[in-house]
């Protein structure tokens, strides 16, 4: 039984791979861009770039990679046997088995496959933010949000191991279009890439115009200048801000009101900014939550290890498997 194993979080932007003990210690880290490459086998430019991860953590480390269970967290619908059937921010990998490309590539039977959010999910519940909360929601901002739904300890998967999709609940009918192919989709209004088109928005509509000013256009204004400008206090990025908080609201409550459940742990690379952006969050839910004074007290709390989450909990899925 090894003691170590490698878990890899691979989002729309960039793969986390780390090398993480049973106790939930990182040892290694190393990250890459994702690739997007259309062309060839569905999956193949991904796999490439994470066996070279692996073999780099495994070389740093002295360890054989036939020997190391390997766990990748992957965005999009995950099928029970592993295959990732659809991913809008991930396509050029849609329909791939990744672990059986991983798995020839090493010369390794230990590679396991899981959504990147249920990852992120079993991380804190085991070692973080959830844990001893047998009842939460693990929320994944990144370049879309991913979802973790945990119910008396257990992850909800659904019948085809679909279930947690949240970030396509649609929270405005007639709103932007999406990746997925949908319009109005909470992605694209409270994650990375939500705060990315807004940043857009609201710079192209003078909506930021002392950051348009200072950064010489508004093509220049980026999501990580608006966060920045809101913790010096700046009251338009403070606005934008808010604004998100408040979208990140509406998808709370609204999982709040299906779910009844009662805790939500916020990660994924956005969580950066959860000091911002959550405090006007939960201010929003007391308006927004049905019956809000009738329930008992809904706690919003940022991940324990942030943007690691997901690789951390890829290396849980492949110890807990082995």
């Amino acid at each position: 039984m090894s003691d170590v194993a490698i878990g890899i979080d691979v989002g729309g932007t960039k793969a986390l791979a780390l090398i993480v003990g049973r106790d939930g210690r990182v040892l290694g880290e190393i990250q890459s861009a994702t690739p997007h490459d259309p062309c060839g086998v569905a999956g193949a430019a991904t796999a490439e770039v994470l066996t070279a991860q692996v073999r780099g953590l495994a070389d740093v480390h002295g360890l054989k990679v036939a020997d190391v269970p390997l766990g990748i967290g992957l965005p999009g619908l995950m099928r029970r046997d592993g295959r990732l059937a659809y991913a809008p921010n991930l396509q050029s990998a849609s329909g791939a088995d990744l672990g059986a490309l991983l798995g020839g590539a090493l010369g390794s039977t230990l590679v396991f496959c899981e959504n990147d959010a249920n990852c992120a999910a079993l991380c804190e519940h085991a070692w973080g933010a959830a844990r001893g909360i047998d009842d939460f929601v693990m929320v994944t901002l990144g370049t879309g949000i991913g979802g973790g739904v945990v119910a008396d300890g257990q992850l909800v998967r659904g019948r085809s191991g679909f279930a947690g999709e949240i970030g396509h609940m649609v929270v405005d009918a007639h709103g932007a279009a999406c990746a997925c192919g949908g319009f109005g989709c909470w992605e694209r209004y409270a994650s990375g890439g939500g705060l990315a088109r807004l940043t857009s928005e609201a710079a192209s509509t003078g909506r930021l115009a002392t950051l348009v000013e200072r950064l010489g256009g508004p093509d220049a204004v980026r999501p990580e200048d608006v966060t920045a400008a809101a913790r010096d206090g700046l009251a338009e990025a403070e606005t934008l801000v808010r604004e998100m908080g408040w979208w990140l609201a509406l998808g709370l409550a609204n999982l709040a009101a299906i779910l009844d459940c009662g805790h939500f742990v916020i990660g994924g690379g956005l969580s950066s900014a959860s000091d911002l952006v959550l405090p006007y969050a939960r201010e929003c839910l007391v308006d927004l939550v049905e019956g809000y004074d009738a329930r008992p007290t809904i706690t919003v709390s940022g991940s324990m290890f942030g943007a690691r989450s997901g690789a951390m909990g890829a290396a849980l899925v492949a110890l807990q498997r082995t």
